[in-house]
C-alpha cells in the first residue's frame, strides 16, 4: 500500500480552487485534513459564484475538508502539518502561504502564476531550497493533450525553427458576464462594478489585472517550447472598461528571444476569442495552431498550398492527468515533475513577465535576464 498524504487547502480568493480541490479529493492517496483563507484587503460585497466565500462554501462541502480554520490558515499549517499545502489565494500572498509551509516541511502547489511579483517568486525559490521542500506551480495548460502535442511536434522538428509565438487569452473576466471555470457548472452571476471591484482581481496591490492572470500563460509557453527564457520585453496595460477598479484589464506584452520573438495578449473584456487562443507558433517550414474541431481539442500544422495536417492528441500518462496525480507520483517515486510545474522554470517566467510589466510603466524595452532576479 503507497503512501497516504494529506492536504491542507490555503485561500479561496481564486476560482481554480474548485478545480484544483476537486482533483486532490479524487485521489485515493489523499485526505482532505483542512482548509483556510487568507484575509482580504477589502470585504467583498457579494457572494455569488466564484467569489470567495462561495468557492469557500463549495470546496468545503463537496470535498469533505474535515476542519475549516476560518482564516487563521498560518496556525493551521503549523497545527496540522499537513504533506502538501494546495495555495489558491490571491497572488500576492502567495509567498506569505510558501514560506509558511515550508517552514512546517510541506511541499506547496501554487496556482498560477508563481507570485503577484518577481521579488515575491525569488522569495518562495528561497523559502523552499532552504527548506528542501517541494513548490510546484500548477498551470491549466499543462493538463491540455493538445498543448503536449504541441510541444512535442515542435520539438521534433514539425514546422522547422521556430520565429514566433502568439498566445492570447480572454473572457469578461474573472467575474464577468457569463464567465465559466473549471470544477463547477455554475457560471458567474450578474455583478455590478462596486462589487466586481471588491474582489481582489480588480486591485493592483492585491496582484490583480488581466496582464498578469492572462499573458503568464504566454510567457510559460514560451519558456516551455523555446527552452530558455526571454531576452527583453516591450509592454502595454490599460483598465479600458473596468473603471471602478485599478486594475488593468487589457495587456499585451511582446518578448524578444535570442532567434525568435512572441505577442502574448491578455483581455477582460472579450465576449468571444475571434481567433483561436492557441498558442500559434510560426516555424521556417510552418505553422502550427492548438485550435478546436467538432468540440474537441486538435492541433493544427498548415505548410501553405492547402497542406494542412490535423494531429488528434493522445492521453496523458494514466494516474498523471491532474497535478494531484502528478504531486503524488513525485512525491513517492522521486521521479521529476512535468518541467512546466519547476519551480525555477517558473522564476523564468516571472522574470519575463516582471520584464513586461516594467515596460508597461517605463514606456521602454526592459532586459529579462539581470542581476536583480537571479537568485545564485
Amino acid at each position: 500500500m503507497g503512501r497516504h498524504y494529506r492536504v491542507a487547502v490555503v485561500g479561496f480568493g481564486h476560482m481554480h480552487v474548485n478545480h484544483v480541490a476537486a482533483v486532490f479529493a479524487e485521489h485515493p492517496a489523499v485526505e482532505m485534513a483542512a482548509c483556510a483563507d487568507t484575509r482580504p484587503a477589502r470585504a467583498e460585497l457579494r457572494v455569488a459564484p466564484y467569489t470567495r466565500a462561495w468557492n469557500r462554501q463549495n470546496v468545503v462541502s463537496s470535498c469533505r475538508v474535515k476542519k475549516d480554520w476560518g482564516e487563521d490558515w498560518e496556525r493551521m499549517i503549523s497545527t496540522e502539518r499537513p504533506d502538501i499545502v494546495v495555495c489558491c489565494t490571491e497572488n500576492g500572498r502567495h509567498a506569505d502561504v510558501v514560506e509558511a509551509a515550508a517552514a512546517s516541511g510541506a511541499a506547496v502547489c501554487v496556482e498560477k502564476p508563481m507570485a503577484g511579483s518577481l521579488e515575491h517568486a525569488a522569495r518562495m525559490v528561497r523559502a523552499s531550497t532552504a527548506a528542501s521542500t517541494p513548490l510546484v506551480v500548477n498551470w491549466p495548460l499543462t493538463w491540455t493533450p493538445a498543448v503536449r502535442l504541441a510541444f512535442e511536434l515542435v520539438t521534433r522538428g514539425e514546422i522547422g525553427r521556430v520565429l514566433e509565438i502568439k498566445w492570447r487569452a480572454g473572457h469578461t473576466g474573472p467575474l464577468g458576464p457569463g464567465a465559466a471555470h473549471a470544477g463547477v457548472n455554475d457560471t458567474a452571476a450578474a455583478m455590478s462594478g462596486p462589487e466586481r471591484a471588491a474582489t481582489w482581481w480588480h486591485q493592483s496591490a492585491a496582484g490583480g489585472g488581466a496582464t498578469l492572470d492572462f499573458c503568464s500563460y504566454g510567457a510559460m509557453i514560451c519558456r516551455w517550447f523555446l527552452g530558455e527564457p526571454a531576452v527583453a520585453a516591450m509592454g502595454m496595460k490599460a483598465n479600458l472598461d473596468s473603471q471602478w477598479g485599478d486594475a488593468d484589464d487589457n495587456g499585451a506584452i511582446l518578448l524578444r528571444f535570442r532567434s525568435a520573438m512572441a505577442l502574448l495578449e491578455a483581455s477582460w473584456t472579450t465576449f468571444d476569442h475571434g481567433v483561436p487562443c492557441g498558442p500559434i507558433v510560426f516555424g521556417t517550414t510552418g505553422t502550427l495552431v492548438v485550435d478546436s474541431r467538432d468540440g474537441r481539442d486538435i492541433v493544427r500544422v498548415e505548410r501553405g498550398q492547402g497542406d494542412t495536417r490535423i494531429h488528434e492528441p493522445p492521453p496523458l500518462p494514466a494516474g498523471r492527468e491532474q497535478v494531484a496525480g502528478e504531486i503524488v507520483h513525485h512525491l513517492g517515486t522521486g521521479e521529476p515533475l512535468h518541467p512546466t510545474l519547476d519551480r525555477d522554470f517558473n522564476l523564468d517566467v516571472m522574470a519575463m513577465l516582471d520584464a513586461g510589466l516594467r515596460s508597461s510603466a517605463s514606456g521602454r524595452l526592459e532586459p529579462v535576464d539581470g542581476q536583480s532576479w537571479r537568485i545564485g
